[in-house]
């Protein structure tokens, strides 16, 4: 989910409202297919490589995208959950709600990362993430592997795998799940929760 949806979420103050899907199951499959091929492909194999999966959207992905790493290289590539939320540099703009736990499997240090997330947008949450990992070692690199790519960037980030390129509009909301990708908005809850 993106952070709009999280933080619309977590406020109660709409709900999200599809308009359209732009990538449907197999669609998604697919693409997490040829990340896990370039990615190989980047990095002569899976021996050095560690999975890392950002709270909440990039899990699901990085599980699969681990799988699929095994299936294809025959090694089991390690996987990681990354909670961005005390890293964030908005703390004090929007109440500061960790999502779960942090869990790094293994030392980073001399270790190639890949971050997983659902939607790259602004990102501010990908910069939370580096801040966070550097806690945990001093990886070799860190690559970005993204479902959506939604432009509208506010620091210089650029993702490393795409499964796809999506412009949007800034206030328009993007949703990764199992189903696919929709595109849509927030709309208010009707009442005094939605009127704050």
């Amino acid at each position: 989910m993106a952070d709009q949806v999280k933080v619309a979420a977590r406020s109660r103050r709409g709900t999200f409202v599809p308009r359209a899907t732009v990538m449907d199951a197999d669609d998604v499959r697919r693409a997490l297919v040829r990340i896990a091929h370039e990615i190989l492909e980047r990095n002569h194999g899976s021996g050095s490589l560690v999975v890392v999966g950002l709270q909440t959207g990039g899990v699901p992905l990085a599980e699969h995208l681990v799988a699929l790493l095994a299936d294809i290289d025959g090694a089991d590539v390690p996987l990681g959950v990354l909670d961005v939320a005390f890293y964030r540099d908005d703390i004090g703009l929007r109440p500061v709600l960790a999502e779960e736990v942090t869990r790094i499997p293994v030392e980073l240090s001399g270790r190639v990362v890949v971050l997983v997330d659902d939607v790259l947008f602004t990102g501010r949450t990908v910069r939370a993430a580096l801040d966070a990992l550097a806690d945990h070692g001093r990886a070799r690199s860190v690559q970005l592997a993204v479902m959506v790519d939604r432009g509208h960037r506010e620091l210089p980030i650029r993702p490393d795998y795409v499964g796809k390129n999506l412009p949007t509009r800034r206030d328009e909301v993007v949703e990764v799940g199992a189903a696919g990708v929709r595109i849509g908005e927030v709309v208010a809850l009707p009442g005094p929760e939605g009127a704050r």
